[in-house]
């Protein structure tokens, strides 16, 4: 059974296909967060505190950590900015951390300090880009993620995209790095955009379990990118991703409907054993206030149905 094995100073997990679902919170990274991007770049690190501690109380697994402020000059600001990030969070959070960068010269300064065993985040299938991280996850002996793009840029087409993958396996492999310490990113892509992007990405997990048997992520959600009320798609996304064979996802923790949807997942494919996880979260779970537990057609029903038996029963 495929595992991936990533660790903090004091946390070992296991990434697999018979392990729990592994979240890996996406709050830390200024892309798209303004505020949090000058807070970063002005040495402020509240927020960045602040997301730490709220994504592990939320139930993350992991944390990624991105550092990438500006795209100006990122080889000299970058490096040491993602450093202090890392060695913030990783002295308030005792979960595994993902290093998240482009840029390599960021990604090798983050790992002569990182503690245990990070996820690497990540390789593409330029060539450029496995000549210049596989070396580096050789060396520190971590895992990486993946993604199925390469100097064409993301094909649209699912197949290009797997066999990007297979390249990506078998030229780690040419490192000595086993497929285990590799996490595909197949990609996916935004529904609302593309008709067949859902089934697109499950018939790419099935085959990269089956085939490549690696263990596999992904930005959860860009499949609701330009959707009104994103989060609903997102939830019913994760159980069949997981059901597809999904081992992680890159994604909000502190969104509750979208984490009952992780741990309803893991009670159903039996990575919850004895449902302890589920009953230990949700056994003083009540509706909420003013909500009633029976809905309104059911309650008219009812009423109905009581007129009509105290009718019955005063003509009997």
């Amino acid at each position: 059974m495929t595992r991936t094995i990533v660790a903090s100073a004091t946390k070992e997990i296991a990434i697999g296909f018979d392990q729990p679902f592994c979240v890996i919170g996406e709050r830390i990274n200024p892309t798209g967060r303004k505020k949090l991007a000058a807070e970063m770049a002005a040495g402020n690190f509240e927020t960045v505190i602040k997301d730490a501690l709220e994504q592990v109380a939320a139930g993350a697994t992991m944390l990624d950590v991105n550092a990438g402020v500006t795209a100006v000059n990122p080889n000299e600001t970058e490096p040491p900015l993602l450093v202090e990030t890392l060695q913030i969070v990783q002295g308030l959070v005792d979960v595994p951390l993902s290093i998240d960068s482009s840029v390599s010269a960021a990604i090798e300064a983050a790992l002569k300090v990182a503690k245990g065993r990070p996820l690497v985040n990540s390789v593409t299938g330029e060539d450029e880009k496995l000549e210049a991280i596989l070396p580096l996850v050789k060396k520190y002996d971590v895992p990486v993620v993946a993604i199925s793009n390469d100097e064409t840029g993301i094909s649209e087409d699912p197949d290009v995209r797997f066999e990007v993958a297979r390249k990506i396996v078998q030229r780690a492999a040419d490192y000595g790095i086993p497929a285990h310490d590799i996490v595909v990113d197949p990609l996916v892509m935004p529904i609302g955009a593309m008709a067949t992007a859902g089934q697109q990405v499950f018939r790419l997990l099935r085959r990269l379990r089956e085939e490549l048997k690696v263990n596999t992520t992904c930005g959860l959600s860009n499949i609701s990118f330009g959707l009104p009320h994103r989060h609903g798609i997102n939830a019913a996304f994760i159980p069949m991703v997981i059901a597809s064979g999904m081992t992680s996802a890159i994604m909000n923790p502190c969104r509750p409907q979208e984490m009952e949807m992780v741990r309803a997942a893991n009670v159903l494919t039996g990575n919850d054993a004895n449902c302890y996880n589920w009953i230990m979260t949700y056994r003083d779970h009540s509706p909420v206030a003013g909500v009633s537990a029976v809905p309104a057609a059911d309650s008219a029903g009812a009423r109905r149905r009581g007129g009509r038996e105290g009718r019955r029963r005063a003509s009997a």
